[in-house]
């Protein structure tokens, strides 16, 4: 198996959760992580226990920018005397641009993990925008969740292709995994109606290391956007949370799996429909996370294929799995010579 060699850019939730995954996944090996205070770069391999030791604790109360600057007080941060996340391991050193500090040593990354809030709708794509400019060729893979900015990775196709990067976008869970478990349901039809997503999350034992994923998921809610989500406090979350008694159910969320399968040619965007339950106080998903596909057969019969995750699957496992999944496919695309942005479905058999 051919070795890779990866960086992750955030170690809050999603970011700790990759470090960890990747121990038991063979031939792949954390070279580099960075938070907004700090990077480690060992091309020997990270020590990832004592890594994810310094930075437990870690939590999105602030709002990264594109320089990872810090623009808060740093409140929800594990504190180790004066160092803060990253930088309270010994692996680690204080940076005021960790971001430019991967981006320098990129000749040594196969591939760059986006595990950063995206609180703007341009955050992932001006990230992607200062890796062009730094010169790096090789793997980018993001696990966003908004459609729009699929359109934004698109304009930049032309860049990635000269610069030599495959950028995966959205190869988390939701968009990620179903996605590409809708795209493979399809197969067994000609004609796609319709693709449903429903998903649950129990998060209690990791609401505190996951705060920054729940604040992207209350920008989906009727009352929020992406704006107004960002300028929560965590009281105001904790009250929107009491208030629907720590199940905050969503209905037809932005998210990036209609897109996503309509560039693959499964479907059109609008006939797909993404929801789901989250709940905050237990661990227990509230409902089966839930792929729906249906269509019209080649001899004309109408019929629905159906893909659960077992309830027994945590978030975590079926986001940085995947995640991983879809990096090591995007590597060997990229090792073949093949540039540009491609989607989890686009990874999957072809519609």
């Amino acid at each position: 198996m051919e070795e890779t060699t990866f960086a992750v850019l955030g170690t809050g939730g999603i970011g700790r959760r990759m470090l960890e995954v990747s121990r038991h996944k063979e031939g792949l090996t954390p070279v580099a992580a960075c938070d907004r205070h700090g990077t480690t770069i060992d091309f020997d391999g990270l020590d990832v226990d004592e890594l994810l030791a310094a930075t437990e604790g870690n939590i999105d109360s602030e709002v990264a920018t594109d320089g990872g600057a810090a623009t808060a007080d740093g409140e929800g941060v594990k504190q180790h005397g004066e160092d803060r996340g990253v930088v309270a391991s010994e692996q680690a050193r204080p940076s005021d641009d960790p971001i430019q500090d991967v981006i320098d040593h990129g000749e040594g990354i196969d591939a760059v993990l986006l595990a950063l809030p995206n609180y703007e709708h341009d955050f992932i794509p001006r990230v992607a925008d200062r890796f062009l400019e730094g010169g790096y060729a090789g793997v980018m893979v993001d696990v966003l969740k908004r459609s729009r900015v699929i359109g934004m990775l698109d304009d930049r196709e032309g860049a990635f292709e000269e610069a030599g990067i495959t950028f995966v976008c959205g190869a988390g869970a939701t968009p990620g995994l179903l996605t590409g478990a809708a795209a493979l349901a399809a197969q067994s039809f000609v004609e796609i109606e319709s693709v449903e997503i429903r998903w649950g999350v129990g998060l209690e034992s990791g609401y505190e290391d996951n705060r920054g994923t729940v604040r992207e998921d209350i920008a989906h809610l009727p009352d929020y956007d992406i704006e107004t989500a960002r300028e929560l406090s965590a009281d105001e979350i904790e009250a929107i949370v009491d208030d629907h008694d720590g199940v905050i159910e969503f209905e037809d969320m932005e998210h990036a799996d209609d897109v996503l399968l309509e560039r693959a040619g499964v479907c059109d965007a609008e006939d797909v429909t993404v929801g789901g339950l989250l709940d905050v106080r237990s661990d227990e998903k509230p409902t089966t996370t839930t792929v729906t596909v249906t269509g019209t057969t080649f001899d004309g019969e109408q019929g629905t294929n159906t893909f659960q995750l077992d309830d027994a699957t945590s978030m975590a496992a079926n986001v940085n799995g995947p995640a991983l999944g879809y990096l090591r496919a995007g590597v060997r695309r990229n090792r073949a010579g093949e540039y540009g942005v491609v989607g989890p479905a686009e990874l999957m058999p072809r519609f």
